[in-house]
């Protein structure tokens, strides 16, 4: 494959924040390319949006350099319609100027674009214990155990280490024994958040408990239970609890009531998560009956050759400097044309996506249709693979949500009267079910088939287990519950 080629397959697998980042090197690299300022007219953005009726199929018009198809093997492309070298003085005027999505982006505004998120800073769990620690008075000695302590701390706020090995880590620098240790501990675990620095769960809860109103109804109870009977919890085995406890089934409501509202985890209060946004590359839309299918024009600058710098190529001198403005403007030139050529794939890959999920974007996921890769490629004339690149970490914002390409594919089912049902419509019915349920007499997967098995869906019970582990739903015995 030639650089050229190799070139537009990599841009076409590439995420949205990804393509950013490239074509900001491209633009510090190039210097024939620029950001493009002003905002293109209203017919140059309609050139990028399709729309159609129900049943009705999407035509995308073709223009001779537009990268039909981003091959898995060799015998799906015609290189020789992929020409080495460019023309040099053709005029910019005809193609080349406002050819991508017109965009709101100014130079600084992409450069920046990510400012904030780069330069914000978050407090860590560790920088929160210290804070604490700084404001309690305690013998140095002490605050160099604390130190150690909240080093050993993870960011759920559990001890990750014994009190000995913390305590064969100081014993070189300090003359202590591990009933130090312990005490220093059990004061860090009176920090903020309530629970932290415990070294298993019952600890956990039971710190929590310390601090929690002990006049309400329950509280006693709450204590045993998180005291004794952790591991009956856990399997929901309520009839054994309240048979050793001697208490009734409200009594035992009232403390599992109490016991919901600790934090197994309390670090995670303080703890920043790791937020990853998503940018979407489609927007659909229903506009007066008709789904409306368009690029998102924010999330590619758009871009061009600097006019002045080509008009230097066009005049023909010769030497070094010359040749580097033709290097550079062929480059440049590619690069324009793969992004074309990808924004067109993308489009009409997601246009048939759409045209083929109505259901979906009407009703929701039970209306979800069996699609695999082969059917969209087929409708679009390319290869799996190239719609294997394209739909892997592009976006889709609908009126539902946002969701990746790759949402939209899904095996099928059969039914009794032999049509077809995608396993995204079945795993939607499975969270239906048990979203209904009694908690107190929750689903089994037999009945969860057999109730699928009377609306007309023939599905084996081991295929039930595998979707809902796929949901993260328990089983029907933890699922139990009293409240």
């Amino acid at each position: 494959m030639t650089p050229q080629l190799q070139q537009a397959i990599r841009l076409l697998q590439l995420s949205t924040l990804d393509l950013q980042q490239e074509i900001q090197e491209a633009l510090e690299n190039n210097p024939m390319l620029e950001l493009e300022e002003h905002q293109a007219d209203d017919s140059s953005e309609n050139d990028n949006n399709e729309t159609y009726e129900d049943n009705a199929a999407l035509t995308v018009s073709d223009s001779e350099d537009t990268i039909q198809d981003i091959p898995g093997s060799d015998s799906d492309w015609d290189a020789d319609n992929i020409p080495e070298d460019l023309a040099v003085d053709s005029s910019w005027d005809d193609v080349y100027i406002n050819t991508l999505p017109s965009s709101s982006y100014s130079s600084q505004d992409f450069e920046d674009s990510d400012f904030e998120s780069r330069n914000s800073s978050t407090e860590s769990l560790q920088d929160h214990l210290n804070w604490q620690l700084n404001l309690t008075p305690m013998s140095e000695s002490d605050r160099l155990i604390a130190t150690a302590i909240i080093d050993a701390i993870d960011p759920n706020g559990q001890l990750s280490s014994t009190i000995e090995s913390i305590h064969a880590g100081l014993i070189r620098e300090l003359d202590i024994d591990e009933e130090e240790v312990l005490a220093v501990l059990h004061r860090i675990q009176q920090f903020d958040p309530v629970g932290v620095g415990y070294r298993d769960l019952k600890e956990c809860l039971g710190l929590q408990l310390k601090h929690y109103d002990s006049s309400c109804e329950g509280y006693s109870q709450a204590c045993k239970i998180v005291e004794e009977f952790l591991p009956q919890l856990a399997s929901h085995d309520y009839s054994t609890i309240m048979k050793r406890l001697k208490i009734k089934e409200t009594q035992l409501k009232a403390a599992l009531q109490i016991i919901l509202a600790l934090n197994p985890k309390p670090g995670s209060e303080i703890t920043p998560s790791d937020t990853a946004y998503v940018v979407p590359d489609v927007f659909v839309s229903k506009q007066n009956g008709r789904w409306k299918v368009e690029l998102n024009p924010d999330s590619t600058p758009s871009i061009r050759v600097n006019p002045e710098y080509a008009a230097l190529v066009n005049r023909g001198d010769s030497g070094a400097d010359s040749n580097f403005l033709k290097d550079n403007l062929q480059e440049a030139r590619w690069f324009i044309k793969s992004l074309q050529s990808r924004n067109e794939t993308l489009m009409k890959v997601a246009s048939k996506i759409v045209e083929h999920q109505q259901g979906f974007l009407d009703y929701g996921e039970e209306a979800m249709k069996p699609l695999v890769l082969h059917d969209i490629a087929e409708a679009v004339g390319m290869h799996e693979s190239t719609i294997s690149r394209v739909t892997t970490q592009k976006y889709m914002h609908t009126p539902r949500g946002i969701f990746e390409l790759k949402y939209f594919f899904s095996s099928h089912v059969s039914t009794q009267e032999g049509g077809e049902c995608s396993s995204t419509a079945i795993r939607a019915l499975i969270k239906k079910l048990v979203a209904a349920e009694n908690p107190q007499k929750p689903l089994s997967d037999s009945k969860i088939t057999s109730l699928l098995g009377e609306q007309g869906i023939n599905i084996a019970r081991r295929t039930i287990a595998k979707y809902r582990e796929s949901l993260s739903i328990s089983p029907s015995n933890e699922r139990k519950r009293l409240l």
